[in-house]
C-alpha cells in the first residue's frame, strides 16, 4: 500500500520497524515480498532496496539502477524536473522465477526493464542486475506519478499503462518477455469505446474453469463513461477481462485483443425514490483468495465524484456476479446520434469474449480461427449492458464527510470463535491505516466495526505483518495489537477484534486451536455478559453495566482503542446501535 505521509514522525508512530532514507520524490511505489528467500524488495528512485521483512530497521542492501545520461538530458530539455521526473523511478517488481525478479522503471521518461538476480555465493547473499536492459514501453509508465497496473504470469506481462511521453495513448498490453521475440497484443489505440482516458487500479489472473485454456486476466480501472452521454463527463469504475490465449485476429484486429470485454462496477447506497448515492471512482482493489481459486472475493475502495459531499465506501463483489455481467447482454450504439441500448440482435457463435478451448468448441483452437463475424462483432461491442452489483446491494463500509478519504485496502481473513471474519486495513489520503471489520447480523444487514485508526499494502500472512510505503519510507506493523484493548475480559470482548481474545489473564492473539474454555471472544455481538460472567475468584468482573436501548443516533463516535473507550473522535455522524458503559468502584 502506498499511503501519503507528511512527516517522518507520522511514519514512525505505531510501527514495529521502519526503513527510512530521508525520503525520495515519487516515493517507494513498488513492493515485492519474497518469502522463500526472506527479502522485501522496495523500488525507489534509481535504487532497488532489499530489506529483511522481519525487521526493516536492520541494515539493508541497495542495488543502484539509474537512468541513462542521455535520457536524463532529453527529459530535462523536454521541460521536466530533474528531481521529480528525470530519474529512474522503479514502478514494477514482479517475480519471474525462484532466482530472478523482473523490474521496470520510468528511466527518465524512457521506460526500461531488466532482471534482478537473487542468489547466494560463498560470501553470502548475491544481488546483481542483468546487463541487458530492454524497452519498458507498454510495461511501465513514462511518468513516476501516473497510475498503472501490471501482472507477470506464465512468462508474459499484462499491463494497463500509457505508451507515450504525454500519457495520452493508454492501453491494456500483453508482452512476451521470454525469448528474443517481443510479441504484443493491445487494445485499439485512440478509440474511446475501448478505453476512454482510463486510470488503471489493479490486474489479476483468475481461472475460469478447470481448463487452463479458459484462464483470463481481469483489469480494474476507472474511465470517462461513453454511455453517460457526450456532454456528461461522468466517471465510471470498470472491470475488464481478456483471455490469456488471445493471439489477436487473422484478418482484422491483428495484434489486438479479440476477447476484450468490460462492464461497469457499481458501488452505491440505495436511496429514497430509487435515487442511489453513487461512489463512482475506484481507488483500489484487493482480491482475497478462497479455497476455490476460481471464486476469490473482490474488495474495492471507491470515492465520490460529487461536488455536494465527499465520501468513501468499500464494496464487495463475487466472481459469480462478475461472470454474470460478462455472460449477459451487450451494450449497443447504432451511430453517433443514437443512445446506448441493450443489443437485441443475433449474437454470433462462438459467443464473443469466449476463449478458444475444448470447453466450448474444440474446432476453434486459436482466436485466429474465430469467424469474421465474431471478430467484427468484438470490434464494435466491448461494453456489457448489465453492471456488476456489490454483494448485499450496498457497501459494507462508508465514510462520508470525514477528514480523510479511503485510498487503499488490504484484507485478511481471520478465523474467530464465532466464525471467519474479513478484517480490512484501509489506507487514507492523510497517512493513516484504518482497521475495520464488517459483521453480518441475523437479518443479513451488515454492521461496520472500526477497530483501530493508526498513524503509520501488502500483507505477509505467515508472520502477520502489514507493510506500508510512502514518500518517506516503508513501515512494518503487526496485524494484531491486542495489548491495546485493556487489561480485563470486558474490555477485550467489547473490542470485537477477530485477532484477539481473553485467555483468562490478558487480551492476546486468538488461536483457533486453543482450548475452548480458555478463550473469550464475541465478534458478532460484543457481549461481555455471555463471555465474562465471573472472574477466577468468583467475583463479578464488572460492577456497573448500563445498556442503552433503543438505539441512539447522531452521537459522537467513541473511537480510540475499542468500542468502550470514553474518548470521542471526530466522526460525529456515526450511528451506534447499542452502547455499553462500564464503571469500576
Amino acid at each position: 500500500m502506498n499511503a501519503q505521509y507528511h512527516s517522518q514522525d507520522t511514519l514512525i508512530t505505531n510501527r514495529s520497524a521502519v526503513f527510512w532514507t530521508g525520503g525520495v520524490s515519487g516515493g517507494y511505489q513498488a513492493l515485492l515480498l519474497d518469502e522463500d528467500q526472506g527479502w522485501l524488495l522496495v523500488g525507489g528512485k534509481d535504487h532497488i532496496y532489499l530489506l529483511r521483512p522481519d525487521s526493516l530497521d536492520r541494515p539493508s542492501r541497495a542495488v543502484y539502477w539509474p537512468a541513462a545520461r542521455e535520457h536524463v538530458e532529453h527529459c530535462r530539455l523536454a521541460g521536466k524536473s530533474l528531481e521529480t521526473d528525470c530519474a529512474n523511478f522503479v514502478r514494477l517488481l514482479q517475480p519471474f522465477n525462484k532466482t530472478h525478479v523482473y523490474a521496470c522503471g520510468t528511466g527518465a521518461f524512457h521506460p526500461q526493464c531488466t532482471y534482478l538476480h537473487l542468489g547466494h555465493n560463498a560470501e553470502g547473499p548475491l544481488f546483481m542486475l542483468s546487463h541487458a536492459t530492454e524497452s519498458g514501453q507498454g510495461k511501465c509508465p513514462f511518468s513516476p506519478r501516473e497510475t498503472f497496473t501490471a501482472r507477470l504470469t506464465d512468462g508474459e506481462l499484462y499491463a494497463g499503462t500509457s505508451v507515450d511521453f504525454m500519457g495520452a495513448n493508454a492501453a491494456i498490453f500483453r508482452t512476451t518477455i521470454q525469448g528474443s521475440s517481443q510479441h504484443y497484443i493491445r487494445t485499439e489505440a485512440y478509440d474511446q469505446n475501448w478505453l476512454n482516458e482510463p486510470e488503471f487500479v489493479g490486474s489479476f489472473s483468475i481461472p475460469d474453469t478447470h481448463s487452463p485454456d479458459d484462464d483470463k486476466v481481469y483489469f480494474f480501472f476507472k474511465e470517462k463513461a461513453v454511455e453517460a452521454g457526450q456532454w456528461d463527463k461522468r466517471v465510471y469504475s470498470r472491470v475488464a477481462r481478456v483471455c490469456k490465449n488471445d493471439v489477436g485476429g487473422k484478418r482484422s484486429l491483428i495484434n489486438r485483443w479479440t476477447t476484450f470485454l468490460k462492464a461497469r462496477l457499481v458501488c452505491s447506497v440505495p436511496g429514497p425514490s430509487g435515487v442511489d448515492t453513487q461512489f463512482d471512482e475506484l481507488e483500489d482493489i484487493f482480491v482475497l483468495e478462497t479455497k476455490d481459486p476460481q471464486n476469490p472475493t473482490i474488495y474495492g475502495v471507491f470515492s465520490t465524484s460529487s461536488s455536494i459531499f465527499r465520501g468513501s465506501a468499500v464494496c464487495v463483489y463475487s466472481m459469480a456476479s462478475i461472470r454474470a455481467a460478462f455472460n449477459g447482454p451487450f451494450a449497443h450504439k447504432e451511430g453517433p446520434d443514437y443512445r446506448w441500448v441493450e443489443y437485441k440482435g443475433r449474437i454470433p457463435y462462438p459467443r464473443p469474449g469466449t476463449c478458444p478451448s475444448e470447453t466450448y468448441d474444440a474446432l476453434h483452437k486459436s482466436t485466429k480461427d474465430f469467424p469474421d463475424e465474431v471478430v467484427s462483432f468484438m470490434r464494435q461491442h466491448q461494453l456489457m449492458w448489465e453492471p456488476v452489483p456489490p454483494l448485499g446491494g450496498r457497501p459494507i463500509l462508508t465514510r462520508v464527510n470525514a477528514p480523510y478519504m479511503l485510498k487503499r485496502v488490504v484484507v485478511d481473513r481471520v478465523d474467530a470463535e464465532d466464525g471467519p471474519y474479513d478484517v480490512l486495513h484501509l489506507g487514507t489520503d492523510d497517512g493513516k491505516v484504518v482497521k475495520a471489520v464488517s459483521v453480518v447480523k441475523d437479518n443479513w444487514a451488515t454492521e461496520e466495526i472500526l477497530l483501530e485508526e493508526l498513524t503509520v499494502f501488502q500483507v505477509r500472512l505467515r508472520s502477520q505483518q502489514l507493510y506500508v510505503s510512502s514518500e518517506l519510507g516503508v513501515a512494518q506493523l503487526g496485524l494484531q495489537r491486542c495489548e491495546l484493548y485493556g487489561s480485563d475480559c470486558a474490555e477485550c470482548c467489547l473490542a470485537r477484534d477477530p485477532y484477539c481474545s481473553w485467555d483468562g489473564q490478558t487480551c492476546s492473539r486468538f488461536f483457533p486451536t486453543s482450548k475452548r474454555r480458555a478463550r473469550r471472544q464475541d465478534v458478532k455481538h460484543g457481549d461481555p455478559w455471555s463471555q465474562c460472567p465471573v472472574t477466577e475468584d468468583g467475583k463479578e468482573d464488572f460492577r456497573h453495566l448500563i445498556r442503552i436501548n433503543p438505539p441512539l443516533f447522531q452521537i459522537c463516535s467513541c473511537r480510540r482503542f475499542s468500542a468502550m473507550d470514553n474518548q470521542c473522535g471526530y466522526l460525529e455522524t456515526e450511528r451506534i446501535s447499542s452502547y455499553i458503559y462500564t464503571r469500576r468502584d
